[in-house]
Order: C-alpha cells, then sequence, then structure tokens
C-alpha cells in the first residue's frame, strides 16, 4: 500500500517551492481516502478474513492487486503530449498487466503535493524540479528518463526583437517561475550580459495560457512560451512571430565550454518507494512510454487526434506543432550525462534552482 510522507514536507515543500499553490483538494483527497479505507465494516473485514484463512494465496494475490493500480500525471504540453499513444492503449484495455491511470495537469503546482503525498506514482514534471524534490524529500524521487528537449520560445507579436540583445528594456510574459523556464531564461540572459532582475520586466504568469491570453491581446508584446503554446498563439494571430528559439540561444553559449550541456525541459521521476516496491511495473511503465514516444514522432497526423481526444490542444495545432516540441525518450547513462550537465549549469547560475545541491548517483535511473 502507497504510503505518504509527512504533511509537513508537503506544506514546507509547497510553501517553499511552489507559490501560491495550497493543494486543499489533494489533501482532502487523501484524508477522505484514508478515512474510507480505515472505516469499513466489520462484516467486510471478517468476510476477508474467512477468505484469507480459506486461501493462502489471497494476500500475496491482494499484494500483487495492489501493485497494478498506477496513478501517471502529466503536464498539459509536449509531456503529455508524448504519452497520448499509451494512454489510448491503456484505456482501450490493451496493457493488462497493470492497471495505468493517467491525468493531466495544467501546472507543476498540482503534480508536486501528489507526488510527495503518494497519490502519484509517477510524473512528467520539469528537469529541474525533479532535483529540488530529490534532495527536499531526502531521496525520496529518481528520475528514470529524459521526456522533453528544449521547447521554449521567445515570441512577439510585432517584429522588434532580432537577438537576445533586443529583449533590453522590454517587458516579457512568461510562466513557470521556480522551474525550468525561469532558470533557461536567467541563464541566456545573464550570459548575454542582460540582468534579468533590472534590464527586463518579466511579468510571470501561473498558466501558459495566461501568457498566451496577454500575446495575443496586446500589440508589440512579448513572451516566453512552448511548444505547443507558440503553435496556438500564430493560429489565433498571424502577426505572432518566434523571434528566438531558446534551445539554439543555449547552445550558442556552449559553444565553447569544456563540458557542454543541453536545454532540458522535462523528465519523469517516479517515488523511490514505488521503484523500489514495484520494479516490473516501473520496466512495463517505460516500454510503453518510449513505444509512446516514438509513436507520436513517426505518426503525426494520428498522433494529433489523439492529442485532441485528451484535450491537450486541437489536434489541428498538435499535427503543426509536434515536429517542434522535440518530444523524446532517453534514459540509462545518456539520460544521467545530459541531464546531470544541465543541473550542474542551473546550480552554478543558482544553487536554489536544483534544491541547494546537486543530485547524488541515486537520483538517476539505471537498468
Amino acid at each position: 500500500m502507497k504510503k505518504s510522507l509527512s504533511m509537513a514536507l508537503v506544506l514546507s515543500l509547497t510553501a517553499a517551492l511552489l507559490s501560491g499553490c495550497g493543494s486543499p483538494s489533494a489533501e482532502t483527497t487523501a484524508a477522505e481516502t484514508t478515512a474510507a479505507t480505515e472505516s469499513q465494516p466489520s462484516q467486510e473485514a471478517e468476510t476477508t478474513a474467512a477468505e484469507s484463512e480459506a486461501s493462502p494465496t489471497t494476500d500475496a494475490e491482494t499484494a500483487g492487486s495492489e501493485s497494478e493500480s498506477v496513478e501517471v500525471m502529466a503536464l498539459k504540453g509536449p509531456t503529455a503530449m508524448g504519452m497520448v499513444k499509451f494512454m489510448d492503449d491503456a484505456e482501450a484495455g490493451n496493457i493488462t498487466d497493470y492497471d495505468f491511470q493517467f491525468s493531466i495537469a495544467a501546472s507543476a503546482d498540482e503534480v508536486t503535493p501528489k507526488l510527495v503525498q503518494g497519490s502519484a506514482d509517477i510524473a512528467a514534471v520539469p528537469a529541474n524540479l525533479a532535483s529540488v524534490l530529490f534532495n527536499n524529500t531526502e531521496g525520496g524521487v529518481e528520475v528514470l528518463a529524459i521526456n522533453t528537449l528544449g521547447v521554449l520560445y521567445i515570441v512577439e507579436n510585432g517584429d522588434t526583437v532580432q537577438s537576445v540583445e533586443d529583449l533590453r528594456g522590454k517587458t516579457i510574459y512568461a510562466s513557470g517561475k521556480g522551474s525550468t523556464p525561469e532558470y533557461a531564461l536567467n541563464y541566456v540572459l545573464s550570459q548575454n550580459g542582460i540582468d534579468p532582475a533590472s534590464d527586463v520586466t518579466i511579468e510571470w504568469k501561473s498558466e501558459h495560457s495566461e501568457c498566451l491570453a496577454a500575446l495575443t491581446s496586446s500589440e508589440n508584446a512579448i513572451a516566453m512560451l512552448p511548444q505547443p503554446f507558440v503553435t496556438t498563439a500564430q493560429a489565433k494571430v498571424n502577426t505572432i512571430r518566434t523571434a528566438l528559439d531558446l534551445t539554439e540561444e543555449w547552445d550558442k553559449l556552449q559553444a565553447d565550454a569544456q563540458s557542454p550541456s543541453a536545454l532540458l525541459t522535462g523528465v519523469v521521476v517516479a517515488r523511490t518507494e514505488f521503484v523500489e516496491e514495484n520494479p516490473e511495473a516501473v520496466q512495463t511503465f517505460l516500454e510503453n512510454y518510449q513505444a509512446s514516444v516514438e509513436y507520436v514522432n513517426s505518426n503525426i497526423a494520428e498522433s494529433a487526434q489523439l492529442v485532441g481526444k485528451y484535450d491537450i490542444v486541437t489536434a489541428e495545432v498538435a499535427e503543426k506543432a509536434i515536429p517542434e516540441c522535440n518530444i523524446t525518450y532517453i534514459d540509462g547513462e545518456e539520460m544521467k550525462e545530459k541531464l546531470s550537465g544541465y543541473l550542474n549549469v542551473l546550480f552554478e547560475q543558482n544553487p536554489a534552482s536544483v534544491g541547494g545541491a546537486l543530485p547524488t548517483d541515486e537520483f538517476y535511473y539505471i537498468q
């Protein structure tokens, strides 16, 4: 049975990492589930006990039944887009070994409390947030794979930005404060001689959709958006253009680095306890997830229909956006090399961005 970390830890993580996320619904759900479990009628308990005595395999079968349900969360964007074939197969009953239950969240604020409390087993989160969680839960999560490379772009409703220097003095709408988008933007700005705190004005929004609204409603507005929201914006207003690809800008800065790193957006993590208790479930998840990513990248039109089915973005937007989303699947030693290099860049910029310390080897799930 899933074990939750202490509520004090949940609250401290929420306060420290996720500004504005009180997570009352997650706490209420956990409390209600516990209460319901503990208040089963005595007659049912007696029946269970009798069945246990009649069949010596009942306890093992019950334990196996519990482990077969796997709660998976993804963010509304490329991480969820890469899972759509997996989601569809699970919904259709094509995956019989485990009962994978998927939910899609609008922001990491919704994912983190559930992962920490134990009501989610596996989750797609921003790359740096995985490290923060590892440090703040004392190794309570492991990273399974990289699922998204750089998907961040500077877009504008106009034609004033041709280089990073052109952002000086401008207002930039952005979301993802405290996670990959903020640190990627800060790194690119600061390495180009622009102080993020004084040379630009960054207006942080809670969700990408709010940045999209600000961008489409104002002339000459500038925003940092990931795919597929860039494509969504361009579909709404034909004057919106992609001004800068932050992945390209990041790569320019790494050209002369002794140990160059790549810009990463997202990873898939799992609770360490879940990994240790359910290694076969983790392996089944990874096999199906890798297959799903490969399918999405190879069958864009069909995958776009699935993206629309799960209300991530419309199928029309998805078909245009998928090739630009850098959806990937990287695990094992290559995952460790790329992710550790990326986290090291963030650590040198601001140790708090990775939770105060670079994660130890236990952070990386290596089969």
